[in-house]
């Protein structure tokens, strides 16, 4: 692997961060964690909460879950199988939760086009901010400017995409300025943006709950401690979605987990869609 000027301890946890995002990613896993996050649930009951999934999408999506071990399958008898969050499923709502209220803070959304639960206005506030920071390459570019304050695009080629030559940075770099979350300092250098700058709550609990710490370490990272002041919003784009739901869950069932200090400011999720 080529050596980047981040330090072993910060790659290391880097690593953890970006993996940790690309469970999240795949769309639906968040909205399947919030689904089963009130009590373990036949199959057919999820197919109710979550109709516009096809068994050939839903069935794969469930085995993802449990291959990850966010979730587990119990077997009570023959056609009676229920699914549930596991340990590690369980913790990683608060982290949820700060995602969602990051974005409910620096993204703009549309208008919805019909009613939906508060449940699932969160998780697709996640979703959209996992389309800005899970991108390829956004989160080690963010990662580096967070260390190095400002950078030119030279050394954040090196430090977030060894390996990759000096022309990829830039397409990541000028989306990442499109999204609001990094500014251009001069005409070489760059730096993030106050948005960007207030996703380190969100970082610090991806971090401790990657490294399987408690999330009330999170206030302690080294590099992300500390809550940026809040920014204007950005401004995301509209995203289709098939949500006729009937279910009446209330937030404070899933969204009342202790967040660690400072406060989180959640990650988005129906911004940008590309």
């Amino acid at each position: 692997m080529a050596s980047t000027g981040l330090t072993p301890a910060v790659r290391t946890d880097l690593a953890r961060v970006t993996e940790s995002l690309s469970m999240l990613t795949p769309r639906w896993n968040v909205q399947l964690l919030l689904v089963l996050a009130e009590q373990p649930l036949r199959y057919t009951e999820i197919k109710k909460r979550m109709p516009w999934l096809a068994d050939g999408q839903l069935h794969p999506k469930l085995r993802q879950l449990v291959d990850l071990g966010l979730a587990d399958r119990t077997e009570h008898g023959v056609r009676n199988v229920a699914y549930g969050l596991t340990r590690r499923g369980t913790d990683l709502l608060p982290v949820l939760a700060a995602i969602a209220t990051w974005a409910d803070t620096h993204l703009e959304h549309d208008p919805d086009p019909a009613p939906e639960t508060d449940v699932f206005r969160r998780a697709r506030d996640v979703e959209d901010a996992l389309v800005l920071i899970a991108a390829r390459h956004a989160t080690p570019i963010l990662w580096t400017l967070q260390v190095r304050r400002t950078a030119t695009a030279t050394t954040l080629a090196g430090d977030a995409m060894p390996g990759y030559g000096l022309s990829s940075v830039y397409p990541r770099l000028r989306q990442l300025v499109d999204d609001g979350l990094v500014d251009v300092t001069d005409a070489t250098s760059y730096r993030l943006s106050a948005s960007g700058r207030a996703l380190s709550p969100v970082y610090s609990a991806i971090s401790a709950w990657a490294a399987g710490r408690p999330l009330a370490d999170a206030a302690a990272h080294p590099l992300r401690g500390r809550l940026a002041n809040p920014s204007r919003p950005i401004r995301a784009g509209s995203r289709s979605t098939a949500l006729a739901l009937g279910t009446a869950w209330r937030t404070v069932d899933l969204f009342s987990h202790q967040t660690p200090a400072p406060a989180l400011a959640g990650a988005p999720a129906g911004g940008h869609r590309r």
